[in-house]
């Protein structure tokens, strides 16, 4: 059976403008839509980085008692949880990252790195 939503727990958590924190969530697969839609987004166009705010802001379906997660709340998040999102996001869209192999301009020396995914 193919799983659709994957729950989460922030390392960190949401806290919203009452002050309460939000750390359970549930997150669903991504879609053709939730990839190509954003990029026509103004935010987007004029902010490539803003691209992952707006991602996210259409695939986690709920965080603990917030009524919408909207940009906004993806905002306010604190560094690790995004990163933490980033990081599910990768993993249950199947997006492993991509590795190549570089050649240091300076030395010449290879090595590899990572290309990154929409979601990190």
């Amino acid at each position: 059976m193919l799983v659709t939503e994957v729950d989460f727990e922030l390392p960190k958590g949401y806290v919203d403008n009452a002050g309460n924190l939000h750390r359970d969530g549930v997150m669903r697969l991504a879609t053709a839509a939730d990839e190509i839609y954003p990029l026509r987004d103004p935010r987007v166009r004029d902010w490539p980085a803003y691209l992952i705010v707006v991602l996210l802001s259409r695939v986690v379906t709920r965080l603990g008692r917030v009524p919408e997660v909207t940009p906004a709340v993806i905002e306010g998040l604190y560094s690790e949880d995004l990163a933490h999102l980033q990081g599910l996001y990768n993993r249950v869209n199947g997006l492993a990252p991509a590795t190549v192999l570089v050649t240091c301009p300076h030395c010449g020396q290879e090595h590899e790195t990572e290309l990154s995914w929409p979601g990190g």
